[in-house]
């Protein structure tokens, strides 16, 4: 990670915000063998005072930055970008090559002529990053085979790192892309194939960890302190829920940058302390392949999904804009910046993200519907799974109140809200940034390629998620313990946990067939 994490943040806050028109949408004549899609207007106040469900402290949900200092920022251009290589993999004199490349902006919304076309060009949204670096630990790190074996960071077949690129904005100069909506939605599997928009396994976390360690290792005295002191201010920032009691995000005040770096190692892949959220329960990173059809997107269902315009807002807030939110009267980035020294995507590249999005598919499926599949299926019908995990979704598109909060009346007019708590963990929907008392209830779709499983991944696979044995506190978690945890009861959802052994086995089978 870069070393001002401020800048970073920053920076991130406007990668994926809207257009720099003023008008509330685009209709212009084109030419008439051209796609003329009606482009929203990402950041409409009124549309974001209702995008998100209420935090569980409704006193303190956010009061988002208006139009007028959004629509104010310049928009980012989005240059041509190149693969990122294994040490043993890379081509001879590839980076020497890349410095004689001339500068290439690639997304030009004029030239966009059919809905394929806008798909595309979302793709190169999708891999675009907001942030830059051409010295430091990270751009070292992926030319040094030992980051990738000591952070356990998977590459392609063909020794591809496929969550950063190389980017050229000025010829002679090749800088590390970071942080583009690929480096949490992409997924290499065992084969070392890719499915783009799938719950990503970057170990994100970790490598900063590590690199924390590292400049923890280099710096002493008062460098060090200093340096600590910066990181704990980023930290609070980034995670701090001060209108809570006992905010358990303040802990990082008290800890060393070693304790730090642990905290952090300790987060699987597959789940990442996201902004808002927490180092100490993170959420799991959602799949986007289907996203289409959810009507409530994050774990706890922050944000509603009414059109495309609301996937365009939950793009924008989800690369950094929040941090500019007003949270009662505490503001994580606390004063915000003057709009021409920061950037944005515009109103089209959002658009066509979201296009992308939709479009995205689920590779091939190689579990087939078999005898103990359909066995599967009955026992699926027989629990009474499917009156949460409804096909063909599978998600009644629902939120779950956790146990400890109250369904205010007004929710249950408003939202579609289940009368009852599957009890399982509530410290995220209760005790962050994300926090609305509820959690979604997830579609079952692409399990089978998915994991580790829960709303903070606790458990890898399904076959864990059906083993009764998890309700000890004795329970050694397969996914995410959490730092200093040796044991713990991953408890709630208790559906399927008395089934018998060949029953279990069917319903896992059918369940990854979907």
């Amino acid at each position: 990670m870069p070393n001002n994490q401020t800048k970073l943040y920053l920076a991130l806050t406007f990668t994926l915000l809207g257009a720099a028109a003023c008008l509330s949408v685009r209709s212009a004549q084109r030419p008439e063998n051209k796609w003329s899609p009606t482009i929203p207007r990402t950041w409409d106040d009124e549309a974001m005072r209702s995008l998100e469900v209420p935090l569980a402290n409704s006193d303190v949900s956010p009061k988002h930055i208006s139009s007028d200092y959004y629509y104010r920022v310049p928009v980012r251009p989005i240059y041509r970008s190149y693969p990122v290589y294994h040490p043993d993999k890379e081509p001879s004199g590839y980076l020497n090559s890349l410095e004689n490349k001339e500068p290439e902006i690639v997304f030009e919304a004029g030239q966009l002529k059919t809905e394929a076309d806008w798909i595309a060009a979302g793709e190169l949204v999708f891999d675009a990053p907001p942030e830059f670096e051409s010295t430091g630990l990270l751009f070292a790190g992926v030319r040094d085979r030992v980051w990738y074996d000591k952070n356990r960071v998977p590459v392609t077949k063909d020794g591809v790192l496929p969550f950063m690129r190389y980017v050229v904005r000025e010829k002679g100069k090749v800088e590390l892309g970071l942080f583009s909506c690929a480096m949490c939605h992409t997924r290499v599997m065992p084969d070392g194939s890719v499915i783009k928009g799938a719950q990503g396994n970057f170990p994100d976390d970790r490598t900063f960890g590590s690199e924390i360690r590292i400049k923890a290792a280099q710096l002493e005295g008062k460098e060090g302190d200093k340096a600590l002191q910066v990181l704990r201010d980023e930290l609070q920032r980034s995670f701090a829920a001060p209108w809570l009691r006992e905010d358990p995000n303040a802990r990082t005040n008290r800890m060393s940058a070693e304790e730090i770096a642990s905290a952090l190692e300790a987060i699987p892949q597959g789940v990442c302390a996201r902004q808002g959220s927490s180092v100490f329960f993170p959420p799991r990173i959602p799949d986007l392949i289907g996203v289409k059809d959810r009507l409530f997107l994050d774990a706890t269902g922050l944000f509603r999904q009414r059109d495309i315009a609301d996937m365009m807002r939950y793009a924008a807030l989800n690369q950094g804009a929040d941090l500019l939110s007003q949270y009662g009267s505490f503001r994580p980035v606390a004063e915000l910046p003057e709009a021409l020294t920061v950037s944005r995507y515009s109103d089209e590249q959002l658009y066509a993200l979201a296009l992308f999005l939709y479009s995205l598919k689920p590779p091939p499926n190689p579990n087939k519907f078999d005898a103990l599949a359909a066995k599967g299926q009955k026992v699926f019908a027989q629990e009474g799974c499917a009156g949460c995990h409804t096909p063909p979704l599978y998600t009644n598109n629902h939120l779950t109140p956790v146990d400890g909060f109250k369904v205010p009346v007004e929710h249950r007019q408003r939202y579609d809200i289940l009368p009852v708590s599957v009890g399982t963990d509530s410290d995220l929907a209760l005790k962050s940034r994300r926090g609305t008392g509820y959690y979604k209830v997830p579609s079952l779709k692409g399990v089978w390629y998915r994991g580790p499983f829960e709303h903070n991944g606790s458990v890898a696979t399904l076959e864990n998620w059906f083993d009764s044995r998890r309700l000890s506190e004795n329970y050694v978690p397969t996914g995410f313990r959490g730092y200093g945890v040796n044991t713990r009861a991953v408890i709630g959802h208790p559906f399927g946990l008395d089934l018998s052994t060949t029953d279990r086995r069917a319903l896992v089978a059918f369940l990854k067939t979907l």
